[in-house]
C-alpha cells in the first residue's frame, strides 16, 4: 500500500513524499511583493512534497485583500524568485497559487477605484481586510462578454510569470467563492450569455483558463483548486453541484492537468455541510488527487493507503509547525496555531514557530 511518506511523480514533478502544504493567505506582502520573510518563511517549510504558495494575483482586478502578493509584473517575478530559490536550496518543490478574488473585493484595490468584476452584477455578502480594516465587500460589475477573453489571457501571463519566477508548478484557484466559482456556481451566476444557465456554459471560462495555460506552461505543470460544497465567501449551494462538477471533471480530463486539489466540505469547517460523492467526480479525473480539510495525520494515512488520495494537503498546522513532515513522520505532537498573528505583522506568528530539537 501506498504511504503518505511515500515519493510520488505528479505530472512534471517528482515529489520527496505526498504531505502538501495548502495555499495561505498571511497578509504580509507590503508593495504586493513577498519579501524576507516569506523566503525564509516558505525555506521552514521545504520538506513538504509541495507547496502552494499563498494566492497570487493574476492582475490588478485580481486583489482583494490588503498585502497580498501579484504574479503579474517584473518586480513580482524577481521577488518570487528569491522564494523559489530559497526553497529548491533545500530540496523543496514549490507551486504558485493563480488567484483573481472576482466580487471578493474592495474598489480601494481596484484600478481607478473602479467596481470589481464577477460574473454577477450583485454583490456578496461579506467583509474584507482593507487598510481601514475589515470593511463591507463592494458591488461588483459584471463582465462583458468582449471582456472574458483579457481574463483568460490574464491567467496564461501569469502562468507564464510563475515560470519565469521559478515556480515548478502551477495551482488555478477555482474555489472559495472567487471568480472562477462565481462562474461555476448557478447560485451567484445569474447570466444569460454563453457562460451562464447550463452546466456546460458556466463551466466554459474554467475549462477555458485551464486549456490556455496548459498551452503556455504545459498541462503537466498546471493543477486546479476546487471546493464543490463549500460556503464562504457568501457561495451559496449549486443547485446540482454533483452534476456540475463531475461535468468539469470530465472535461478536464482530457487536458492531462498534473493535479486536482478538492476541499471537502466547508474550507476550514465542517466536512459533512452538504452531501457530495468526491469518488464519484474522482473517478472522472485521471491526474493526482489532492485531498483537502481537516485532515489528522490518521486520516491522512488512511486516505492514501486506501487509495482515495494520492497527496493530501495540510494548511493551519503547515503554519504553526514548520517541520509538520517531521512531526507527522515520528507521531510527535503538533503546535498550536496563534490565530491573533495569522494576518498582517512581521515575524511573530510567521517565522518564528520552533521546529522539534533534534535528539
Amino acid at each position: 500500500m501506498p504511504s503518505l511518506f511515500d515519493p510520488l511523480q505528479i505530472g512534471a514533478l517528482q515529489l520527496a513524499n505526498r504531505i502538501v502544504m495548502a495555499p495561505l493567505t498571511r497578509s504580509r506582502s507590503r508593495g504586493l511583493l513577498p519579501g524576507p520573510l516569506a523566503v525564509e518563511y516558505y525555506r521552514q517549510r521545504a520538506s513538504a512534497g509541495l507547496i502552494i504558495s499563498e494566492g497570487a494575483q493574476i492582475s490588478r482586478e485580481g486583489q482583494g485583500y490588503l498585502d497580498t502578493p501579484g504574479i503579474h509584473t517584473p518586480e513580482q517575478i524577481a521577488a518570487w524568485k528569491k522564494v523559489t530559490d530559497a526553497v529548491h536550496a533545500e530540496g523543496g518543490k514549490i507551486a504558485v497559487q493563480l488567484w483573481h478574488v472576482g466580487r471578493i473585493s474592495h474598489t480601494q484595490f481596484q484600478p481607478e477605484g473602479r467596481a470589481p468584476l464577477s460574473s454577477t452584477d450583485r454583490a456578496a455578502k461579506g467583509k474584507t481586510f482593507t487598510a481601514d480594516g475589515f470593511v463591507d465587500i463592494s458591488a461588483p460589475r459584471a463582465l462583458a462578454l468582449e471582456e472574458i477573453p483579457s481574463v483568460v489571457a490574464a491567467f496564461a501571463h501569469a502562468a507564464r510569470c510563475a515560470v519565469e519566477a521559478g515556480f515548478d508548478a502551477v495551482e488555478v484557484h477555482g474555489a472559495n467563492g472567487y471568480l472562477i466559482d462565481q462562474f461555476l456556481r448557478d447560485s451567484i451566476n445569474d447570466r444569460t450569455d454563453a457562460y451562464g444557465g447550463a452546466i456546460e456554459n458556466r463551466a466554459r471560462l474554467l475549462i477555458e483558463v485551464m486549456t490556455a495555460i496548459a498551452a503556455e506552461i504545459g498541462a503537466d505543470r498546471t493543477g486546479l483548486r476546487l471546493s464543490p460544497v463549500t460556503p464562504v465567501n457568501d457561495a451559496g449551494q449549486d443547485s446540482d453541484a454533483q452534476a456540475l462538477f463531475n461535468h468539469v471533471a470530465e472535461r478536464l480530463a482530457p487536458l492531462k492537468l498534473a493535479f486536482l486539489h478538492v476541499i471537502e466540505g466547508q474550507t476550514g469547517g465542517a466536512r459533512d455541510i452538504a452531501p457530495f460523492d468526491y469518488a464519484a467526480m474522482r473517478a472522472r479525473f485521471q491526474g493526482a488527487w489532492i485531498a483537502n480539510n481537516g485532515y489528522t495525520r490518521e486520516m491522512a494515512l488512511q486516505a492514501v493507503a486506501e487509495g482515495r488520495a494520492d497527496l493530501v494537503a495540510f494548511g493551519r498546522d503547515f503554519i504553526s509547525n514548520p517541520d509538520l513532515v517531521r512531526r507527522l513522520r515520528l507521531n510527535a505532537p503538533l503546535q498550536p496555531l496563534d490565530k491573533a498573528t495569522l494576518y498582517g505583522g512581521e515575524a511573530k506568528g510567521y517565522t518564528d514557530y520552533p521546529a522539534l530539537a533534534t535528539a
